[in-house]
């Protein structure tokens, strides 16, 4: 089966689906969406929300990452326990996928205010929202580790360590004073899936 994953090298939705891929042994070819100033969906795959990522494949087309996770998935042969959000029942890790889902978002959002340059930043909220996550997330890593059942591989983590790593790489915030959050992407980023998809601009 061919199969196109449509995003950016820069984008942490883009990366989730990548380390996915990588993990599952999915083969994919890259297509990189140029102009995330465009309001032509076919640019986005036909998304008409006008969002990235998009994976096309013989069976049709799936938007956003969670959804092209689990196609990715019924694409492979490869036998991973994988543990998705709707799986992760304690209070303390379901808060955690939560927030991330959150964090995630208000970076998307903090890069776009920032690029328009028209001089309109977001609420405040936006950044008080995101470092309160940022702490808490510090806060409990240790323990969402601990309490989540065996797997090879879960979004949560995986979602959480893009998360981080695009903070830094965008320059939404350093991630300096969150030494637990640090010393968790440090582990994560060790996996070959991880190694194997650096944020990096496309060139144009």
């Amino acid at each position: 089966m061919h199969t196109t994953i449509i995003g950016r090298s820069s984008s942490h939705f883009t990366r989730i689906v990548r380390i996915f891929a990588a993990e599952l042994g999915v083969p994919y070819t890259f297509d990189v969406v140029r102009d995330l100033s465009s309001s032509d969906f076919a640019v986005y795959a036909g998304n008409p929300a006008l969002k990235i990522p998009v994976l096309r494949n013989d069976h049709g087309t799936w938007y956003g990452a969670l959804p092209i996770c689990r196609e990715l998935q019924r694409q492979s042969n490869a036998a991973l326990r994988i543990l998705w959000p709707e799986q992760v029942t304690d209070n303390v890790s379901s808060n955690a996928q939560e927030l991330i889902f959150h964090a995630l978002a208000t970076g998307v959002n903090l890069i776009m205010a920032k690029a328009s340059g028209n001089g309109a930043p977001l609420h405040p909220k936006n950044d008080i929202s995101l470092d309160n996550s940022l702490t808490w997330l510090n806060s409990h890593v240790s323990q969402i580790g601990k309490d989540l059942p065996e797997r090879d591989l879960s979004f949560l983590e995986v979602s959480l360590f893009c998360l981080i790593q695009h903070l830094e790489f965008r320059t939404i915030r350093h991630t300096e004073s969150y030494a637990n959050l640090r010393e968790f992407c440090a582990r994560f980023g060790q996996r070959a899936s991880a190694l194997a998809t650096p944020f990096q601009f496309d060139a144009q």
